[in-house]
């Protein structure tokens, strides 16, 4: 009755894992397309709708919110539902909210487009990972949380650009109906390469949310989530103007750059899933040592060409190795304190992921307009090391 929920020995991973995880990365691409696609769309949809920039910019932030908000409310709504089953019914609301988002004609319509779209994005990643795990054989979950986040990784690299080419070419709204096709791939790939059998979690309730809430232990790791994975978002959301204000890079030669920093992405996020598969809260502390040292030392790289190309590489690469780790280190720990509620935990974890984004990228804004632009790589660093005290008192605590 008390025993807590785990996944299936290694026996019991389904044959065909790899062709299901294949299946996740494809929704995973399209849902990080489509959070970031406007980045490179704003100025298009504020001549279009007659809105400044600045409020434009909601366009990204409302749907941050709405994935912290919806995730986890979301997911303990669906915790009955057959896995599959939901993995298909959010994609549905993916193709809808982005088929409405194309066809908006006022900025309020878009974003509750936007807002109702990113509840998929929430609940996808957060049952997702529960979802990851079972697919292979226990020493591998890590590996497999880092693949099926490698489409969100490989959105950064490609679908971004394309994307953001297809609405200079066609009109943003083009890009929209773009995305939402996407959708319709992802939901055929679920039909046929998710198996219909999988685990589900013991049913949740909103008094487990509770639980979680006010579990000190789960508490501290989803900080650790914000503090760990935003501090690269100081720096990150404002790397285009470091690197033509600080590094003078061309600007011919910056998209050139941000597609070689896509690719360390990828390649971090796929080191940092195997580096986490056997003890993630060891591996996550000495990743955040090198992150953080990394973001400091990038402060007083990048005025220089070489040197600062150099750092934001290594940022790239560090960016995403954690992700893997966290997401499961906070399974692990919901399986041991709140085992009712793994599915919810996972999407607290994800609200904590995009609070991590927005509190990074606010004080990245309050650095530059302050102190300037080169300081925002070293305060981002700061919050990493308080990520590394924090895992260091979470190891602490675990090991009693």
């Amino acid at each position: 009755m008390n025993q807590p929920y785990t996944q299936p020995v290694e026996e019991q991973a389904p044959k065909n894992g790899g062709l299901a995880l294949l299946a996740l990365a494809i929704s995973a691409f399209g849902i990080g397309t489509t959070e970031f696609v406007p980045v490179g769309l704003l100025a298009s949809i504020a001549s279009d709708l007659n809105i400044g920039i600045t409020l434009a910019g909601l366009i990204i932030s409302g749907y941050a919110i709405g994935v912290a908000v919806g995730a986890p409310i979301l997911t303990a709504l669906t915790n009955r539902m057959n896995r599959k089953t939901l993995l298909m019914a959010l994609m549905v609301v993916f193709i809808g909210g982005n088929l409405v988002s194309a066809m908006s004609t006022s900025f309020e319509l878009l974003i509750a487009a936007r807002f109702i779209t990113a509840f998929s994005h929430g609940v996808f990643f957060s049952i997702g990972a529960t979802i990851a795990v079972q697919l292979v054989p226990p020493h591998k979950k890590a590996s497999a949380i880092a693949l099926m986040f490698t489409g969100l990784t490989v959105a950064t690299v490609t679908g971004v650009p394309l994307g953001t080419f297809i609405g200079q070419a066609f009109g943003w709204r083009a890009t929209f109906f773009a995305v939402a096709a996407l959708g319709v791939v992802s939901i055929i790939a679920s039909f046929f390469l998710i198996p219909k059998d999988l685990k589900q979690s013991p049913p949740a309730k909103f008094s487990d949310m509770k639980k979680l809430l006010t579990n000190g232990r789960l508490m501290l790791g989803f900080l650790i989530t914000a503090l760990g994975y935003g501090g690269t978002f100081v720096a990150f959301t404002y790397l285009t103007p470091i690197m033509q204000d600080v590094t003078k890079i061309s600007p011919s030669l910056i998209s050139v750059v941000l597609l070689v920093y896509g690719i360390a992405v990828a390649i971090g996020n796929a080191v940092g899933g195997k580096l986490a598969n056997e003890n993630p809260a060891k591996a996550l502390f000495y990743m955040f040592i090198v992150h953080a040292a990394v973001m400091i030392i990038m402060s007083f790289m990048i005025p220089f060409k070489v040197a600062g190309l150099i750092a934001i590489v290594l940022m790239g690469l560090l960016a995403f190795m954690n992700v893997p780790g966290l997401q499961l280190y906070i399974v692990q720990l919901a399986e041991k304190y709140v085992p009712a509620a793994v599915d919810v935990a996972s999407a607290l974890n994800i609200a904590a992921f995009n609070i991590g984004i927005a509190l990074g990228a606010t004080i990245g804004g309050l650095v530059a307009d302050s102190i300037g632009l080169v300081h925002t790589p070293w305060v981002g660093g700061i919050m990493v090391i308080i990520a590394v005290i924090l895992t260091a008192i979470s190891r602490r605590l675990e090991a009693n």
